[in-house]
């Protein structure tokens, strides 16, 4: 049975592990954390998991010790999927911005890029919509070569993309790749997305653990101001500023009130869409089908 805790307070137990709603934090070491996605049946992700991830992020700001995270699923097959669609879109409209200024998930995503802590996404299964623009917002991206499949699908449904990937592809694959990834809204599996940048490698799926678990503890043998310091300089020549990925929410709200976007979305539904089974198992081929 799950245990539900909330808020950065429970974050700052002495416990080792613990679970805040569907996302699970355990303290490996003090320097190496892992959060570990659980909302099955295939991770979707919604404005109530918004306020969980802030108190993740928050956490990995401001505890003093760590120096790596690794983000994870437990769920076979997904990563994240997509946002919740079934949910109302006044609770996530009621969210209030974060300490940014940025709307609850830009915010959130921005902050753990800035983060003075390695954060890598050790993707086994879908990383779509939410679950890739976490990967990007992650400073490293391991792949399993044979279950990973990352897409922006959005533009397939009539949707506006709104986790920051247009601001983050570009600067990762160039501006024709990452308009192929976006505007195409096709799966991008493990060995392509190395190929394009999407992800740092793809291993084979026996040894990704194993890989992400050697990196993470690597790192978090090292001395923690190096590491922060480095990254800082990093961040300063790679990560979009903020002006560039505020209008990426906006946009994506506006979109869900669209005409041609509730039309799809409801072609999506029709088909078993927010339901364990093909339709979000191949969500990059039926969203090429729904408009032809």
């Amino acid at each position: 049975m799950r245990t539900h805790t909330s808020g950065v307070q429970a974050m700052n137990r002495p416990e080792r592990n613990f679970t805040t709603g569907d996302i699970r934090l355990e303290r490996r070491l003090p320097t190496y954390w892992r959060v570990t996605f659980d909302m099955p049946p295939v991770n979707i992700f919604g404005p109530r998991h918004l306020p969980l991830l802030n108190d993740v992020v928050t956490a990995i700001e401001t505890d003093p010790d760590v120096k790596v995270v690794v983000f994870d699923s437990a769920v076979e097959g997904f990563f994240i999927t997509h946002y919740d669609f079934l949910a109302p879109l006044e609770d996530s409209l009621k969210v209030p911005p974060g300490p940014t200024g940025l709307q609850s998930l830009p915010d959130t995503l921005v902050r753990l890029s800035r983060a003075p802590v390695v954060s890598i996404a050790a993707i086994r299964g879908r990383a779509t919509g939410v679950g890739s623009e976490l990967a990007l917002a992650s400073d490293m991206r391991f792949a399993s070569r044979e279950k990973a499949i990352l897409s922006q699908w959005e533009v397939g449904a009539g949707l506006v993309p709104g986790g920051g990937p247009m601001a983050r592809l570009p600067r990762l694959m160039g501006r024709g790749r990452a308009l192929e990834v976006l505007l195409g809204a096709d799966d991008i599996h493990g060995d392509l997305a190395e190929r394009y940048g999407y992800v740092n490698r793809s291993l084979p799926d026996a040894e990704l653990d194993g890989f992400v678990e050697a990196l993470a503890m690597r790192i978090a043998s090292f001395d923690k101001e190096a590491i922060a310091e480095t990254k800082r300089l990093v961040d300063v020549a790679s990560l979009p500023p903020d002006i560039d990925i505020k209008p990426e929410w906006d946009a994506f709200l506006a979109s869900l009130n669209r005409p041609a976007s509730q039309t799809r979305i409801k072609a999506l539904m029709a088909r078993g869409f927010h339901r364990a089974g093909d339709v979000e198992n191949r969500l990059g081929f039926h969203v090429g089908q729904i408009g032809s």
